[in-house]
């Protein structure tokens, strides 16, 4: 998939929904319960996805920061984004599983369903003093499995030199925004930008929209949800966005914002050191719009967990996992580990510190307050879904059917897929 919504460096991670269903059966199977084949002693072992040598360098002074004090050497496996459940089955399956294991949070509740993975709490993880959104993140049915260092969100990024000519302040509700956009549309640049692309791009942002109008994903055809794509709908249909948001990613719409044909844009802090980058476009970052004045947005929370397999042959490993993940997660820590990757720390005084420190990034540290995981309310059940509401608002942008009808349609597909 060309962008992950979610992960740390990108944003939402992305989920095909075949491998998510294939993988809720085949973890029951095996049990999840494999352990390192004959490690090196006094070395914990970690599957992550980062592969970019930069990301997976800094990954490793955090890791060597915090296992030498304790005596341990901390290696990393990293296989693409996409590939890390995947990795982790076969790894299982050959009882070679690493003795941390991170995963995309919205993964989360397909390993942690087979009673494989080991509550944190059990095991000493400090998990007190973390954002209620992260704590939800890393939990399934009630029990806390996976600790997230930093997390990321969704928010609305503008090019303030249009604004200001425009005479317009960022837009705080929908109605400011459609008129905004509008105003701020004319030659090659439109007023807003988005993805509705039919993939987990696309509907991690719908999701900003859809629950902040009350839109609910157990209950998908609730009659609240069908704003939100009214109004997207509106967007395009008047021309302030492009009808080609149906076919763009996270990556296109920053792309379109950094040449100048998007005035505004929705899309996360993985874009920073892009727009950081060039010099074309000046640019600021502001809360999403909402429904009416003085409501919360309520934006996915994205980004990955660290999760302790079971061990049963060697528990010292798992409290030696249990151990580093203590140390990645001082407040200390997480602060540099979430500057270095344009990500908002989970322990709340960290976030607080992160919003004083780069003002310019306020606003993502601000939102993931009120922040939801994908995953909350649905659990395993989310990439039906998901592919449920991709359906709705692609059916929508291209004119084949209404808000109601679409959602209607999409609560017979999540029911039929459960």
């Amino acid at each position: 998939m060309p962008s992950h919504p979610g992960r740390t460096r990108t944003r939402a991670r992305a989920h095909i929904p075949v491998l998510a269903a294939a993988l809720a059966a085949s973890t029951a199977a095996l049990g999840l319960t494999g352990c390192a084949a004959k490690p090196e002693p006094d070395t914990v072992t970690v599957l992550n996805s980062a592969t970019d040598t930069a990301e997976h360098n800094a990954n490793q002074r955090f890791l060597d920061r915090c296992g030498k004090p304790l005596g341990l050497r901390v290696e990393q496996i990293s296989v693409p984004a996409d590939q890390v459940a995947s990795k982790a089955l076969r790894m299982a399956s050959s009882d070679s599983l690493t003795d941390i294991l991170e995963l995309d949070g919205s993964e989360l509740p397909q390993f942690a369903q087979t009673e494989g993975l080991r509550p944190l709490k059990d095991i000493g993880v400090d998990t007190a003093g973390f954002s209620a959104s992260a704590t939800s993140l890393g939990s399934y049915d009630g029990t806390q499995y996976g600790i997230a260092r930093s997390v990321n969100s969704l928010a609305l990024i503008y090019n303030t030199d249009l604004l200001k000519k425009a005479g317009i302040e960022p837009p705080t509700t929908w109605a400011e925004l459609k008129a905004a956009a509008k105003k701020l549309t004319g030659g090659s640049t439109y007023g807003m930008a988005f993805s509705a692309s039919p993939n987990a791009d696309g509907v991690y942002q719908f999701l900003p929209f859809f629950w902040s109008g009350g839109g609910d994903e157990a209950a998908l055809d609730n009659g609240k949800g069908e704003a939100a794509l009214q109004l997207w709908k509106d967007l395009v249909a008047d021309g302030s966005a492009s009808k080609s948001v149906v076919n763009w990613n996270q990556q296109d719409v920053n792309d379109q914002f950094v040449a100048g044909r998007a005035a505004m844009m929705i899309n996360g802090p993985w874009q920073v050191p892009v727009l950081s980058a060039q010099k074309k476009v000046d640019w600021a970052v502001a809360s999403i719009p909402v429904p009416e004045a003085g409501k919360d947005a309520v934006p996915p929370i994205g980004g990955t967990v660290m999760a302790v397999p079971k061990n049963g042959e060697d528990p010292v490993r798992e409290r030696d996992a249990a151990k580093v993940l203590n140390c990645l997660n001082t407040e200390k820590n997480q602060l540099q580990w979430g500057e270095s990757v344009n990500n908002v720390p989970t322990r709340a005084a960290a976030a607080q510190a992160y919003g004083l420190q780069n003002p310019k990034l306020a606003a993502f540290a601000e939102l993931v307050t009120t922040a939801r995981s994908r995953t909350a309310k649905v659990g395993t059940g989310w990439p039906v879904v998901g592919d449920a509401l991709a359906g709705a608002f692609q059916s929508v942008l291209t004119g084949r059917t209404s808000p109601e009808q679409a959602l209607h349609r999409a609560q017979q597909q999540a029911s039929a897929g459960k």
